[in-house]
């Protein structure tokens, strides 16, 4: 394994081209340049070419780059779950060294080699807390994947997408859910296709275009809350960058949107579930629900994988709150680290 994909890319002697456009590959040039590490082209699947340009190199295919280069290293700078697209970067991992590098969803903090090992004892310590086998290799070959940017770390952690449901998340008939980051209404139309009934759903989205059609799609479902908010620490008002995707945030001179808090929520109810998908707000959710996840022991699903710290403060931050929850970890299909979540049980 690469202790550090970083200073490996500093020393390999093959051209470095970038597989795709866009943030994630901004994100990923932002970090070559600090590491003084030039690319040599940037391609992209055969419908995306069209003549275009991308930090001054003109985005070539794939056959084209290696027509010139012949061996290469390619990093992808996206990200898919998508079986055609899988199958793509599977062809091209087999015919080139092919890496993914983890770059932060949010925040600044780069899990690399220096990180890991000022972060190792409590790395360790999170580990010996997860309640099973699965979890610990989950946790395992992710630190292993965003030190080596390894996809195979990450394919061979995968477990599909029932998998939770049937081995710890049991969801009766009397569930009251909240659904942080319920973007237009998906994740609560799988709540309602795993349960038979309900007693209340609370299904929070902040960017207002998702929150419309969530609106439409959820209209005729009875006993459902839907709450144009941020999830946060405090109720009140938060800068939040608004464009519609999964990818809206909390941001620095973005739109004011209200701010509410699982506790303000949930006053007197008892909530069963909670999920939080919230682009690198979980932990002050977290915090904000503090007095709901004392009184109730919800289960809770929480996304760890949009800051490189989210791995070890959220399972902190729950256990300082409630120190009897068991720990489980599990990772989906897809490329690349996303689609990781904790589930406190």
């Amino acid at each position: 394994m690469k202790n550090d994909l970083w200073n490996y890319l500093k020393k390999v002697n093959k051209p470095i081209v970038l597989y795709g456009m866009g943030n994630g590959a901004d994100k990923i040039i932002a970090e070559l340049e600090k590491h003084d590490i030039k690319i040599s082209g940037v391609f992209a699947s055969d419908g995306f070419v069209r003549e275009k340009y991308f930090h001054g190199f003109k985005v070539s295919r794939y056959l084209e780059l290696k027509n010139k280069f012949g061996d290469m290293v390619v990093l992808l700078c996206f990200g898919t779950c998508l079986d055609e697209v899988l199958n793509n970067i599977n062809k091209i991992a087999s015919q080139q060294e092919l890496y993914a590098p983890d770059v932060p969803v949010c925040g600044d903090t780069l899990f690399d080699g220096l990180y890991a090992q000022q972060n190792k004892q409590e790395l360790q310590k999170i580990y010996s807390l997860l309640a099973d086998s699965i979890s610990k290799k989950t946790f395992e070959n992710t630190v292993k994947y965003k030190l080596s940017g390894d996809i195979h770390y990450l394919y061979d952690c995968e477990v599909p997408l029932d998998e939770p449901y049937e081995t710890f998340l049991k969801l009766g008939g009397c569930e009251t859910y909240v659904d942080f980051g319920a973007y237009r209404g998906d994740t609560v139309l799988d709540f309602l296709g795993r349960v038979d009934t309900y007693t209340h759903i609370y299904a929070v989205e902040p960017d207002k275009k998702s929150y419309n059609k969530m609106s439409l799609l959820l209209k005729d479902n009875p006993d459902i809350s839907l709450i144009n908010a941020c999830a946060s620490d405090v109720c009140g008002n938060v800068d939040f960058n608004m464009d519609g995707s999964r990818a809206s945030s909390v941001k620095e001179g973005g739109i004011k949107v209200k701010s509410v808090t699982l506790d303000s929520i949930a006053d007197d109810a008892d909530i069963t579930f909670v999920k939080m998908d919230i682009e690198g707000a979980e932990l002050p959710a977290i915090m904000g629900g503090a007095e709901t996840i004392k009184r109730c022991k919800p289960k809770m699903q929480i996304a760890c994988y949009h800051k490189s710290e989210d791995l070890t403060t959220l399972p902190k931050a729950i256990l300082s709150i409630r120190s009897d929850y068991k720990i489980y970890m599990r990772h989906f299909k897809g490329l690349p680290a996303w689609d990781t979540n904790y589930y406190f049980i």
